[in-house]
């Protein structure tokens, strides 16, 4: 294979990559370091007094409030804890509305006076930080020059250690907010939904009669989709670079279209990066469970076991964190965009949602016998009221530049939001439908017809890949959620629409007469089975019928993000959010226009790119080609040697054609546009589609000119040379 000398160099250094061992696995087992870095229960228990420790427990299982004067203790305890592990300095970790992890970092030195210096840590510079605020996106809620912000101690998450190279620091997760209190942050709405969620939950549970009601908490756990490339190919792509996706690039003579490598085996330079990963991971606290390779080449997944929903988006940030870090000590880049190739299977982060608690377990557990389990179907019921409800509210979640590329293509869950129950309970809900239910499919088993195999529990129901929001088995999988993301904003939003729904249930049986319950909570089943289940759906998600029937149903197919993003600050999800204390209004336009802006920007770069890097690099080298067959056509002409010029006529309008789109392109970018929105919109109807033109001839131009010449990595080579 011939290349540029860039290319082949990167070749060669992907080719010749030999992974050294790091991890000293025989003689530390993981369940051993599991948590060790972790300010958890169990450290917290032999570290703080009797008294104080019983408190903090209080406030992370109940949410009730905690009391300042423990504070002072508590930061004790960590620096002594942190320092004996090496920290210098801590840091207060929080989600600003950029998408991503921002951290402030303190020493813990303080001089003396003398010449000297001390370590301290106080209750104070525990419980409260002060970053500035400026500079983070706020979309309009604070000025420029408005710079204070404050960052609040999250008690219901565990302090951890980080540690790099040359040091340790004590990472603090946090709240942050502006000066005027305005939620500048993803965390703070995940915390407020879940306590509005556990009001709601509780009312239900009492209905049902239970006394000894635990704090109900969302759970979550989301699986991680990933690529993998080696680092020398991401670092020679630019648009890898700065927009995380390739904004040129032919298809490869070979795709995913043999299914070979959906949960094939795992190359070793891959499974070292998953050995290390998992294993800091597992340091941090961070329950990770599973990997394997997923359908496009080069492609992978991690999922964790179920945690506290508050808990499991922090985790998720620091497991995309680690991921990123790691790949780049075997030689490989962590690509977390939503479709960073054309043409192969884009990643997502399918997130596992449920609800329940200590003393009554799973809420959302059906039993063998669903019909006869009042209580989960009511729970149920609920989030079927709130999905069809706030569908649109969903969708606009997990709205952005890079998931728009995914969503609604064969292989991620389309823009319609919809419901997968199941055969056993979409037969409950059609019962439900016509009044009481009377009986709820077996699951029976399924005989494999060799003695030697297991006869193996055969579930109620399939499970329904295309579906955007499934059931499987007692949670619920949000599919729609963005590779690259913070799962916080979904979090909060299936919380909050959650909440308001078992309040419309709870306000509605808690005035049944005395002895009436079941025939009232029959009765109101009925009433939302009616009502709301256009929004189950158990189809082929991605086929044209089902679009067709959808809107016969009145479901909203918000196909971009330009659609979708208006809806975060609609009537119905302003109503909710502040009902339930969870954002305002101000707060939502504000998130809104934050969208809108990242989606500008996002698209300008990528616009930027295919500028810079069809001018620079692809006309230069198609150029070279061009000048190459017309010297060799003269020569032979001169010489009275026959030739066909068909090709130098291909890669001749081929050239022309690159450098009309570019024109075009050109053009589309110079237009002024007044209004955010109206800008948005222009990204999305003019500026794509013209960066697409763009592509469509140098991808073609990429498949003819000579292989030596082209100056940017391949498709065949990024994804299928050695790992």
């Amino acid at each position: 294979m011939s290349a540029s000398s860039a290319r082949s160099a990167a070749i060669a250094a992907a080719n010749y990559y030999r992974v050294t061992p790091t991890l000293q696995y025989k003689a530390t087992h993981t369940a051993a370091t599991f948590g060790a870095a972790v300010f958890n229960e169990r450290v917290m228990q032999a570290r703080l007094p009797k008294s104080v420790f019983k408190s903090l427990k209080k406030t992370i299982e109940t949410g009730s409030t905690l009391d300042p004067s423990m504070a002072d203790v508590v930061a004790l305890a960590l620096k002594d804890w942190a320092l004996e592990h090496g920290a210098t300095h801590y840091a207060h970790v929080f989600q600003p509305l950029t998408g991503i992890t921002a951290e402030k970092h303190d020493s813990f030195l303080e001089p003396d006076g003398r010449g000297g210096a001390f370590a301290e840590f106080t209750g104070k510079q525990l419980t409260q930080g002060e970053p500035d605020a400026s500079s983070f996106p706020s979309g309009g809620i604070r000025s420029t020059f408005e710079a204070r912000g404050y960052t609040a101690w999250d008690v219901t998450s565990p302090c951890y250690l980080q540690q790099t190279a040359n040091g340790v620091t004590l990472c603090i997760p946090t709240a942050f907010v502006s000066w005027t209190g305005d939620v500048l942050d993803v965390k703070t709405p995940v915390l407020r939904s879940m306590k509005a969620l556990d009001v709601q939950a509780r009312r239900i549970l009492k209905l049902f009669g239970h006394s000894n009601i635990a704090t109900v908490t969302a759970t979550a756990g989301p699986e991680q989709e990933y690529f993998l490339i080696d680092r020398s190919f991401y670092l020679a792509r630019p648009d890898l670079i700065s927009a995380g996706r390739t904004l040129f690039g032919a298809r490869p003579p070979k795709g995913q279209e043999f299914e070979d490598q959906y949960f094939g085996v795992i190359p070793e330079r891959v499974q070292a990066f998953m050995h290390e990963s998992e294993a800091e991971l597992y340091r941090l606290g961070v329950p990770v469970k599973t990997r394997h390779n997923e359908v496009a080449p080069s492609q992978y997944e991690i999922a964790p076991i179920y945690e506290n929903a508050n808990v499991a988006a922090d985790h998720q940030q620091l497991t995309m964190n680690t991921m990123k870090t790691v790949a780049r000590k075997y030689g490989l880049e962590c690509l977390l965009h939503e479709k960073p190739f054309a043409g192969v299977n884009g990643s997502g982060k399918h997130l596992n949602w449920s609800l329940g608690n200590g003393t009554q377990g799973n809420l959302l557990e059906p039993g063998s016998t669903p019909h006869e389990n009042l209580q989960f179907l009511v729970f149920c019921a609920g989030v079927v009221r709130a999905v069809h409800r706030h569908g649109g509210l969903l969708r606009a979640m997990v709205a952005s530049a890079s998931n728009d590329h995914r969503l609604g293509a064969n292989e991620a869950p389309p823009a319609i939001i919809s419901i997968f129950l199941g055969d056993q309970l979409s037969d409950v809900f059609v019962q439900l439908k016509k009044g009481s239910p009377k009986s709820s499919k077996k699951s029976g088993t399924m005989n494999l017809g060799v003695d030697t195999l297991p006869v193996l529990p055969k579930d109620a129901g399939d499970r329904n890949r295309t579906s955007p929001f499934a059931f499987t088995g007692n949670k619920f999988e949000y599919r729609a959620v963005a590779s690259g993301q913070s799962i916080s904003s979904p979090l909060a939003a299936l919380n909050t629409i959650m909440a308001e729904s078992l309040d419309y249930i709870a306000s509605k049986l808690e005035k049944a007469p005395a002895g009436k319950l079941d025939q009232a909570i029959t009765a109101l089943l009925t009433e939302i089975a009616k009502e709301h289940s256009a929004v189950i759906f158990n189809g082929n998600n991605y086929s044209e019928e089902w679009h067709k029937e959808a809107a016969k149903r009145g479901l909203p197919n918000l196909k971009t993000s330009i659609d979708a993003l208006p809806v975060l600050a609609s009537k119905e999800t302003v109503a909710a959010y502040e009902k339930y204390g969870v954002l305002t209004r101000r707060e939502l336009e504000a998130r809104r226009d934050i969208c809108y802006e990242q989606y500008c920007k996002a698209v300008n770069v990528e616009a930027n790119l295919v500028t810079e890097i069809a001018r620079t690099k692809i006309l230069p080298a198609v150029t070279r080609y061009q000048t190459e067959l017309a010297h060799n056509f003269a020569a032979l002409k001169a010489a009275g040697v026959k030739s066909d010029a068909a090709l130098l006529n291909q890669v001749s309008e081929g050239i022309d054609g690159l450098k009309k789109s570019l024109g075009k392109l050109d053009k589309e970018r110079s237009l002024h546009v007044h209004g955010l929105v109206e800008e948005a919109k222009h990204y999305c109807d003019a500026i794509l589609p013209t960066m697409l033109e763009v592509r469509k001839f140098a991808d073609a131009l990429e498949a003819i000119v000579a292989d030596d010449l082209w100056p940017l990595p391949t498709y065949e080579e990024m994804l299928f040379i050695s790992k």
